[in-house]
């Protein structure tokens, strides 16, 4: 087990999930308090989406990644901010024979646009989806390329970020590899095992041990469950020398019946890694640990 274990709170995501729960922050302000009580919790770092004010549904814009950053700052100094780069390659297909009748939910853009509130804001850490999904039982499809993805990495690797690279089944694994073999990842790279999405690696033992197994000798890496398999996965990650994620974006539960908060859940992770023999890493401690570039003050 690492001696310092970080914690990322995963604060909103962009799923359809404001009306599944009272506690899913919506707006600039929402978000950033959210993300504020999750660090006072014992988070590292906070994984930032916004979403738009009035519909809740998932958004790109870069004043509402501003407002959020802003917010945070202005109370916390210290807290590790990492923005999603996740948005903008949603594809809704059309349905039964009219397939390129493109749905309403699909947000196609290039690599510059879809990391333009990186480029302005240059958050310490962004994440880096790296390949395409079958996101759920319908027709929608979350789409990254081989030359979309190298191009986003060249860019975030341009703009001195250091990206979290989003692994949701085995053949992403294999690509993020390759683009560090290419040089497009500063060593050492820093992975994120996502398990339990529909239709990617599903959470259970024998996948999240055998993803940890393909890494690269010098990577850095955490593991997350979704739903009820949340706090399993903290466990194991744990136990098998990695980081952890938590967050209302990956469950919206603390137990049977009740709601969470991303601050209840991040306390709760707090409590498992220390009924394991190990401690929670401070933001300073996990700069060192993901060895990332001085900040600019």
């Amino acid at each position: 087990m690492n001696p310092k274990i970080i914690i990322t709170c995963a604060v909103t995501g962009a799923g359809d999930t404001v009306g599944k729960s009272p506690n899913v922050p919506v707006t600039p302000e929402q978000i950033a308090n959210s993300a504020l009580e999750a660090a006072a919790a014992g988070a590292a770092v906070v994984h930032c989406h916004v979403r738009d004010p009035k519909t809740g549904k998932g958004s790109r814009g870069v004043h509402l990644y501003r407002e959020v950053m802003e917010r945070i700052r202005a109370k916390n100094k210290d807290v590790i901010i990492n923005l999603t780069a996740g948005m903008g390659g949603d594809l809704d297909v059309g349905p039964g024979e009219t397939p390129m009748k493109w749905g309403a939910g699909t947000d196609l853009v290039g690599p510059v646009e879809r990391l333009l509130h990186i480029a302005e804001l240059r958050p310490e850490l962004c994440t880096l989806d790296c390949g395409s999904l079958n996101f759920g039982d319908g027709n929608t499809m979350v789409v990254q390329t081989p030359a979309q993805l190298r191009e986003q990495a060249r860019l975030i690797k341009s703009y001195g970020v250091k990206p979290e690279m989003e692994i949701f089944d085995s053949g992403n694994l294999w690509f993020a590899k390759q683009l560090c073999i290419e040089g497009l990842i500063d060593s050492p790279p820093l992975f994120q095992l996502c398990l339990g999405i529909p239709w990617g690696a599903p959470y259970d033992t024998e996948t999240m041990a055998y993803q940890k197994a393909q890494l690269p000798k010098d990577a850095i890496w955490a593991a997350f469950g979704i739903g009820r398999n949340e706090f399993p996965a903290v466990a194991q990650a744990v136990l098998l020398g990695g980081h952890v994620r938590v967050g209302l974006e990956d469950n919206l539960w603390l137990e049977k019946g009740v709601h969470a908060t991303n601050g209840k859940l991040v306390e709760k992770a707090v409590k498992v890694i220390e009924i394991l023999g190990t401690k929670v890493a401070t933001p300073d401690e996990a700069r060192a640990i993901l060895q990332l570039k001085p900040r600019k003050t």
